[in-house]
């Protein structure tokens, strides 16, 4: 496997008419470097609440079909580049979450929390 070629300017490349020059490179290297496929799908990325990423998600995969219905694997590639993103991201945040929720300090507290400010009137 060839590593990503970040010494290509990609500002003045179209990898979609040389997509000889894309590497997959790892994770998402590249995301937004490529074009015109981050010019594509840059807009739709949008992730600051639940409604608007399902939204935003929607958008990247239509696009991703599109890429896949023309055989046009940097587009497809670069789509899931930029669902993998925040995927990534979110687990990352999801494992802290997890700890927290399960720590027994927080578990403690919480229940303290309830049976003074919460206790039924």
């Amino acid at each position: 496997m060839k590593e990503f070629d970040y010494s290509l300017d990609y500002s003045s490349l179209d990898i979609r008419r040389r997509p000889e020059l894309y590497r997959v490179g790892r994770g998402e290297q590249g995301v937004l470097l490529v074009e015109p496929y981050k010019s594509e799908i840059l807009p739709h990325w949008r992730f600051r609440s639940l409604p608007e990423a399902r939204t935003s998600a929607a958008a990247i995969y239509r696009l991703y079909q599109q890429y896949s219905r023309s055989r046009d694997f940097v587009g497809m590639d670069m789509a899931r580049k930029f669902l993998q993103e925040k995927a990534a991201v979110a687990e990352v945040f999801r494992r802290r979450w997890e700890r927290v929720r399960t720590d027994p300090s927080y578990i403690a507290a919480r229940a303290e929390h309830r049976k003074r400010f919460e206790h039924a009137e």
